[in-house]
């Protein structure tokens, strides 16, 4: 009887050590992880689905005109609207001076201070090398050259880079012919990288000028 009065003790004392232990664990707090009372700790992780999801709500992004503009601009620029590399490209898509007359900017200290207007001014290079581009576009939209695909945004891409010349010239020779600018980035490369977005709203004018 003494014996299972002794155990019975024992048993009590340790509880009553363990159940100390916990009290005082709650009451200490860890920097940096401490809650006060109103705040909300309902944390989950996202599931397979919603993780999906997430990648199509980031602005411009997608085979939209939005996005051909917005990825060439992370390309040229990283979208900076008054950067001018050692060449003196200038703007969000680095257009150089002979190129900003052609579309009727010659102010160019301004051109670099309004994003309006460079928005403008890609616009209207894009429906001129659209123009000048028109018979690439219809006759070798479709086709494979050097492992690419042919694409109108990949040609309209490849354009800006390196002008509607040279593109023209690397089509009709099936790609022997290329081009690569002062930093080493090749026509070849634009093709690609600009494949099969959605520019068919772009309207091909030999004219087009801003008018800001």
């Amino acid at each position: 009887m003494r014996k299972d009065i002794f155990y019975f003790g024992v048993a009590i004392a340790f509880i009553a050590v363990i159940s100390s232990g916990f009290s005082a664990l709650k009451e200490d707090s860890v920097d940096g992880f401490h809650l006060e009372e109103t705040e909300v700790y309902d944390y989950r992780v996202p599931s397979k689905d919603e993780s999906e999801k997430l990648s199509f709500t980031i602005p411009y992004t997608g085979k939209t005109l939005i996005g051909f503009k917005q990825a060439l601009a992370v390309k040229e620029s990283a979208g900076i609207y008054d950067l001018v590399n050692a060449y003196g490209y200038m703007g969000k898509y680095q257009f150089g001076r002979s190129t900003l007359r052609n579309v009727g900017v010659y102010d160019f200290k301004n051109f670099l201070k309004n994003p309006a207007l460079q928005e403008e001014a890609i616009e209207a290079l894009l429906s001129i090398n659209k123009w000048e581009l028109r018979k690439e576009i219809r006759n070798y939209s479709g086709r494979v050259i050097n492992g690419i695909k042919i694409t109108e945004s990949g040609l309209l891409a490849a354009a800006h880079l390196a002008g509607a010349s040279s593109v023209k010239t690397y089509l009709r020779s099936n790609g022997k012919n290329g081009f690569k600018d002062g930093f080493g980035t090749s026509l070849k490369s634009y093709i690609k990288r600009f494949n099969g977005y959605d520019t068919s709203t772009i309207y091909p004018n030999r004219f087009a000028k801003v008018t800001l």
